[in-house]
């Protein structure tokens, strides 16, 4: 059982497992319409896995890799991610609500539509990686890198950004309503007219046409 370890960012604990897959190769593997439930995951090599409708609930990944695997409205729900390795892995429609990741790898991570609020991506090296058109009300990404990553239409609103690294980052489209931008980088970021106003206001600037 791995259980009762404490986050060290925010003093939660891992969730209590039951069972625990190790060492496995599940390569190519369809989890189609599966169930787990209170899983601790160790050193599993999800390489390539596709799954669809699936449901993760209350489990660990530990040093997984889930590289290449493509996941379509799955649910990855209040989970942990430890040394995870994401290399060009493909998210669409899924919910990582509540879910925290620590000294993970997401090299070309393509994340398209789900909900993803209140995940835990603190410190996280997101270079690169495309969040497009997801819910991340209240996400942590205090001092994550994001340089030259994709935020497009994402609902970052709540969410933690300070010292967060955007530079070069698309935001176009996404609510930057909790954005403080004397705390982050910002350097050569790519934002929309709307999003300039919010931030020159909440500089204390006054915006005027003419």
């Amino acid at each position: 059982m791995l259980g009762g370890m404490t986050d060290r960012r925010r003093g939660r604990t891992e969730p209590e497992t039951d069972t625990t897959v190790r060492s496995e190769d599940w390569d190519g593997r369809d989890l189609t319409g599966e169930r787990h439930e209170r899983v601790a995951f160790v050193d599993v090599d999800l390489t390539e896995t596709v799954t669809q409708g699936t449901a993760f609930t209350g489990c660990v990944f530990r040093g997984v890799r889930f590289n290449a695997s493509a996941h379509t409205n799955t649910a990855f729900t209040n989970c942990v991610f430890t040394r995870c390795a994401f290399f060009d892995a493909t998210f669409t429609g899924c919910k990582l609500v509540g879910s925290a990741f620590d000294a993970c790898t997401y090299g070309l991570l393509k994340v398209s539509g789900g909900d993803w609020s209140f995940a835990e991506l603190a410190r996280a090296d997101l270079g690169g990686a495309s969040f497009e058109d997801v819910r991340m009300r209240e996400a942590d990404l205090t001092g994550a890198r994001l340089g030259g990553a994709t935020l497009r239409n994402v609902d970052l609103s709540g969410a933690s950004l300070h010292r967060a690294d955007l530079t070069g980052c698309d935001l176009r489209g996404s609510d930057l309503s909790a954005l403080d931008p004397l705390s982050v980088e910002l350097k050569d970021a790519v934002i929309d007219p709307a999003q300039a106003i919010m931030i020159a206001t909440s500089l204390g600037l006054e915006v005027r046409s003419g």
